[in-house]
């Protein structure tokens, strides 16, 4: 590149590029080059290794962009290195946080993680990668990425972090006399499945061993290991299913899909990625008589007749009717043949 000597330039070391109203609350980064070595301020600390430096953005602490904002796209730039790389955190870096997700960075980095803007020494690196690279919502393109990585191996680092036992979902051709066993995410407070006991009979009566869980556990490892122990999960879509990352291989993703034209997005969010991890992948698209949006609206009303109306409105238009009004009451009959495609799916 020909730089101007002292021209300094700023990024945004976050993901969500797109995400403009998100973009504006992600503090930047500046980088100088710098032609002669009396310029630099003088190094207190040398590394032989890479710095990576990011932003943890806006939505820390929701579990999907927890691992699609940062964890995915942190795995897709540092894996290459080993280990022999060091995090900088680049805005208030919340220890909560990094302690929550403690297994996995111990997965990527052999070093502390430096509070970027705490940080008053000054770190000299041989390397340094500002930002980091995304593929997409839970996705690692293999083609794109160093040493061809892939959500495979996502998955795979994600079973070393938390010690998963399975590696392989059930195959019921090999292993006839066990049950398989469904894992079902409730939600406590939008998009519920409000018949969700028809759901567990009708399941029972496929041959399934039916769970269900409604609880949001803060011990990751506690309820990857749980999600482990499933041949089958399936759920409203919503952030309970990045659980999906601790599936064993082959296992089945149900996801179902609330009213308002929302296929593209859920097939976007947790259907590519679930492909990607050689997880086998079903989508349930509900209809006006399975929303309870129905008893909240004519069904003259543009949220049924024209969706996309809806849509061109923006994001918290759309959002308040079709993910914070709607709860789901699924059809059993309508319903049962995807289980029953489960079921043939692990054999």
């Amino acid at each position: 590149m020909d730089l101007e000597a002292n021209k300094t330039w700023r990024i945004q070391p976050y993901t969500r590029k797109f995400d403009g109203n998100v973009m504006e609350r992600v503090r930047p980064v500046s980088i100088r080059p710098l032609y002669s070595s009396p310029e630099a301020p003088q190094c207190n600390l040398y590394h032989n290794i890479t710095a990576v430096v990011f932003s943890t953005g806006f939505f820390i602490g929701n579990f999907f962009h927890d691992f699609t904002d940062v964890l995915v796209p942190l795995f897709i730039t540092a894996r290459q290195f080993e280990g022999e790389v060091q995090i900088l955190m680049a805005d208030n870096m919340q220890h909560w946080w990094i302690n929550k997700y403690k297994k996995i960075f111990k997965q990527l980095t052999n070093y502390e993680i430096i509070d970027f803007n705490k940080e008053n020494q000054v770190h000299c690196y041989p390397r340094a990668i500002v930002g980091l690279y995304s593929h997409g919502d839970l996705t690692v393109d293999s083609s794109r990425s160093p040493k061809n990585y892939s959500m495979v191996d996502f998955a795979r680092l994600m079973r070393r972090a938390y010690s998963l036992e399975r590696d392989f979902a059930i195959n019921l051709v090999e292993s006839s006399k066990e049950k398989p066993r469904l894992l079902i995410i409730g939600r406590n407070h939008t998009r519920k499945i409000i018949n969700v006991d028809e759901i567990v009979a009708v399941g029972e009566e496929l041959g399934f061993e039916v769970v269900v869980n409604n609880t949001s556990s803060h011990d990751v490892g506690e309820f990857a290991r749980t999600v482990n122990s499933f041949d089958v999960m399936m759920g409203v879509h919503g952030a309970g299913l990045t659980n999906e990352v601790f599936l064993p291989t082959n296992a089945v993703m149900i996801q179902i899909v609330p009213f308002g034209n929302l296929e593209g997005m859920s097939e976007n969010d947790f259907g590519k990625g679930a492909r990607n991890m050689m997880l086998k992948y079903l989508q349930y698209s509900i209809i006006e008589e399975e929303s309870t949006l129905i008893d909240l609206y004519p069904r003259d009303h543009a949220v049924f007749r024209d969706p996309e109306s809806i849509h061109r409105q923006g994001w918290a238009a759309m959002g308040e009717i079709y993910l914070n009004q709607q709860n789901v009451k699924l059809n059993i009959t309508r319903f049962k043949p995807i289980l029953a495609r489960a079921l043939e799916l692990l054999s």
